[in-house]
């Protein structure tokens, strides 16, 4: 997408004249792939207002090109990253302040920064390229689709083959595998299997409890393609469902839907996040859910905007973001249902499709 590519480097470019700095070197591989293309594992990027200039290692000479092209000036550097930019900036006899990623540079590195790099001024910078990153482009959109269906299709695959006698590891492995076969490049976070009292733990582990019949499963977990990420989880039960089963799921899944359908661009994070929140206090099980509303989608699993109660900001249009309200009681089990939603000039469109009503497994 070189055309965005430019787009990107010039709207930060600009971004450096606001913060009176003359360059800004990025340590985020995320935001360094946001802005070039590049997905390698090592690299700096220089962005001044007059060029990009990227340094990798010999690793990735041959993908660095074809990633790159003609969007940055490539060095390949054969000591180190942090060699090859003090060469370069010494070439530079313009810059004299710079900018980092203060969110991003560990602390060995920012020891460079005093020690190697002493002759330069240093300004610490946060969100440059995340601010620019929030509002996707069509491509984006498209390719968190693509992510999307890679993910709710390997949930269709999976399905079938959960029995009771598995243990939540096993189930683990048979969902990462379909979404291997799927096309996923790589999983945006490892799975969550949860089952029986143990789905009641938002970000519990996959463990070696054995599914039993009457169980919860909670599946929480993502796809990957041409880096950009799916999130999504569904709730299932094992059997039978009871009564109450029915009742708290019937109450995620209408949360579920009213802040799908209602949330907006200008809204608040916490506008957004009560849409689902104050339903479910109505229904009495408000202490049942503690975490926020969801978050933003992308490049990484998790990525701004949030929507969340203390979050006073407004969601900008364009922006993908999760949707999964759940009710948790310890002892008893829990709930969560997550989609992907994208906030276009149009309303909200969903792009994980994938039934919502309640699916009894095994």
């Amino acid at each position: 997408m070189p055309d965005q590519r430019r787009r990107r480097l010039a709207s930060l470019a600009a971004r450096l004249g606001e913060e009176k700095i003359d360059g800004l070197i990025l340590t985020s591989l995320s935001n360094i792939r946001y802005l070039t293309g590049f997905s390698g594992s090592s690299a700096l990027l220089l962005v001044t207002p007059a060029e990009a200039r990227l340094i990798t290692d010999f690793r990735y000479e041959t993908q660095v090109a074809d990633e790159v092209g003609d969007i940055a000036r490539v060095r390949i550097e054969p000591v180190s990253l942090w060699v090859g930019l003090w060469a370069l900036l010494r070439k530079m006899q313009s810059i004299e302040v710079l900018g980092f990623e203060s969110a991003h540079l560990i602390h060995r590195d920012f020891q460079r920064l005093l020690s190697d790099g002493s002759r330069w001024q240093w300004r610490p910078q946060l969100d440059l390229v995340e601010h620019l990153r929030e509002s996707k482009d069509e491509d984006e959109v498209a390719l968190i689709s693509e992510a999307a269906r890679i993910a709710t299709s390997a949930l269709a695959s999976v399905l079938p083959r959960i029995r009771v006698g598995l243990t939540e590891l096993q189930v683990a492995g048979v969902l990462e595998k379909a979404l291997r076969d799927e096309g996923s490049e790589d999983a945006p976070f490892p799975p969550i299997v949860a089952s029986g009292p143990r789905s009641a733990l938002p970000h519990a582990r996959p463990s070696s409890r054995t599914i039993q019949r009457g169980d919860l499963l909670l599946l929480d977990f993502g796809a990957q393609h041409r880096g950009y990420c799916s999130d999504i989880t569904r709730t299932f039960v094992v059997g039978m469902p009871t009564a109450e089963q029915r009742d708290v799921y019937a109450i995620v899944r209408d949360a579920n839907h009213i802040a799908s359908a209602s949330v907006r661009p200008g809204m608040t994070g916490k506008a957004a996040d009560a849409l689902a929140r104050s339903y479910i206090e109505r229904q009495g099980y408000g202490d049942g859910f503690g975490h926020s509303l969801g978050h933003g989608l992308g490049l990484e699993v998790h990525e701004a905007p949030r929507l969340a109660r203390t979050v006073e900001a407004a969601l900008r249009q364009g922006v993908v973001v999760t949707i999964e309200p759940g009710i948790y009681r310890p002892g008893w089990g829990g709930v969560r249902i997550e989609d992907d939603v994208h906030l276009s000039a149009n309303g909200p469109q969903m792009l994980t499709n994938f039934s919502r009503e309640l699916i009894e497994v095994a």
